[in-house]
């Protein structure tokens, strides 16, 4: 403790009191999750609320956070008091509170520049430059000469720290824009996919995690038609990739770094061997020898397994050993091979129900848990946020249009308002998408059951009216209870029947 307080003393503090409570609060803001509002808000009344100098330069100006030019003004003019000013010594606390300035402050004076970045991935499948990187290094080196006193860490090059940037903006971009609403429930479900991106500690997966996030597997769970897959994509092609200042370029594209297996729509065999891949001659019509999914995902791609609550117990097994050990061999040969990316798997079964009767395996589900994120059901979206039916309509219809048609939007909402009242929406966003592009075919849209009272009421007056079969009374029983639940396991537990049984029923 002696010997502690003796470096302090001789190190010194480079910070002022002000200075340094308004830097922690800066640090604070930099590495929040930026879809908790709360946090967000707190670190922002934190730093506003010091009184220091603005720089001259221009203020970033982000219309929804008006609040972040004026902090990032002070921040600039702090790190010009530093570096111009007064001569400061350097202890390690106030040394890293210097770095998240220079980061704080660099991030947003190129936000525009990595914004457009990211669209020009998202629109080629080349490689992403950055023709600016120039500038960048040299004002990074600027602010940072002083702080890094020959530092040569290489969490601390410009390089790295650009590839944060670009993942930072790409991750926010996707996750932004795939995942639609501004209700509880969604904003919960993109920060907890901004957390599978960069864990809970920024600064910690800057410096330890940002080339170890393939050992974290991710399971989606939620009802059909939540978007799960949307939100699989947002992390998988957020993945962090590094920047090359030779060719100023980011070593790979992203827009290739995510690969879609639906489980449920292929047979045990074509699953293995999309998957595994196969060897010349290893099964009649194996012409010739295949690599799977497994083998050419690279180390930062990402496999989105759907429907995992449908594959094979044979294959459970092998998908196990991919994740334990990362080795997997191709059908019909025994050469262990290597997976190098990272697994997203997605269902809308009750795995822990799957487990209890022995359908899922519990150490494969135990290799998934560690990052688990639900999405919401449309109905407690709409319950939460109303208004998020329009922004939901209009994306879909851009989507389908191929650009924005208000009038279009206008006559889908006023039909939904109008003739679905209440409407508990079963099919969740799909069902929607359904909705909006019938609307568009033919002004209308017929649900499975009309809205105005709940599912039970309006099979209860269909029964009065009319005298279906037994085969059709089980079918809308289904299809009411999965309406309620969203959830096919859930019905199969409540009703005493097979799952597939319970799906076939209710998509009769």
């Amino acid at each position: 403790m002696r010997n502690q307080v003796f470096m302090q003393c001789t190190i010194g503090a480079m910070l002022q009191p002000e200075e340094r409570r308004f830097a922690t609060a800066v640090a604070g803001l930099a590495n929040a999750n930026p879809f908790r509002p709360s946090d967000v808000a707190r670190f922002e009344n934190q730093a506003a609320s010091t009184n220091l100098p603005h720089d001259d330069g221009p203020v970033a100006r982000i219309p929804e956070r008006p609040r972040i030019g004026p902090i990032v003004s002070q921040a600039a003019a702090l790190l010009e008091s530093i570096s111009s000013g007064r001569k400061r010594s350097f202890g390690k606390a106030d040394s890293l509170l210097h770095g998240q300035l220079v980061r704080f402050v660099l991030y947003f004076r190129f936000r525009e520049k990595l914004q457009r970045s990211v669209e020009i991935g998202l629109a080629t499948p080349e490689v992403t430059s950055a023709a600016w990187y120039t500038e960048f290094r040299d004002r990074f080196h600027k602010m940072s000469l002083d702080a890094r006193q020959g530092d040569d860490d290489p969490m601390d090059a410009p390089e790295h720290v650009l590839a944060g940037f670009f993942q930072i903006r790409r991750a926010y971009y996707l996750i932004q824009s795939q995942i639609i609403g501004t209700s509880r429930p969604i904003n919960e479900l993109r920060a907890a996919a901004w957390d599978s991106v960069f864990t809970i500690d920024m600064e910690q997966y800057g410096r330890l995690l940002f080339g170890r996030m393939r050992d974290f597997s991710t399971l989606i769970v939620g009802p059909s038609g939540t978007g799960k897959e949307l939100v699989a994509r947002a992390i998988g092609l957020s993945r962090y990739i590094p920047f090359n200042s030779r060719n100023r370029c980011f070593e790979e594209p992203f827009m290739g770094a995510f690969h879609a297996v639906n489980l449920s729509a292929l047979s045990p065999t074509l699953v293995e061997s999309e998957l595994f891949g196969h060897a010349k001659g290893a099964f009649t019509g194996a012409a010739s020898a295949k690599e799977g999914w497994f083998e050419t995902c690279q180390i930062r791609h990402a496999v989105f397994l759907d429907e995992i609550g449908e594959l094979h117990p044979a294959l459970q097994v092998k998908l196990l050993r991919v994740l334990q050990e990362r080795a997997f061999q191709r059908i019909g040969e025994v050469m262990p091979r290597r997976f190098e990316g990272k697994v997203i798997a997605a269902t809308n079964r009750d795995l822990r129900h799957e487990m209890r009767q022995g359908t899922f395996r519990e150490d494969l589900y135990y290799r998934l848990c560690s990052d688990v994120i639900e999405t919401p059901s449309l109905r407690s979206q709409l319950k939460d946020q109303p208004d998020d039916l329009e922004a939901l309509v209009s994306a879909l219809v851009t989507r389908q249009m191929g650009c924005e048609v208000p009038q279009v939007v206008e006559r889908a909402i006023d039909f939904i308002r109008e003739h679905l009242t209440d409407y508990s929406w079963p099919g969740n966003v799909r069902e929607l998408e359904q909705c909006v592009r019938s609307i568009v075919l033919r002004g209308r849209y017929a649900p499975i059951c009309s809205p105005g009272a709940t599912p039970r009421e309006r099979l209860a007056r269909k029964l009065e009216r009319d005298t279906p079969t037994a085969e059709e009374l089980l079918n809308e029983y289904c299809r009411v209870i999965y309406g309620e639940s969203g959830n096919y396991s859930e019905v199969s537990r409540a009703l005493g029947l097979d799952r597939r049984t319970v799906q076939r029923r209710v998509e009769a």
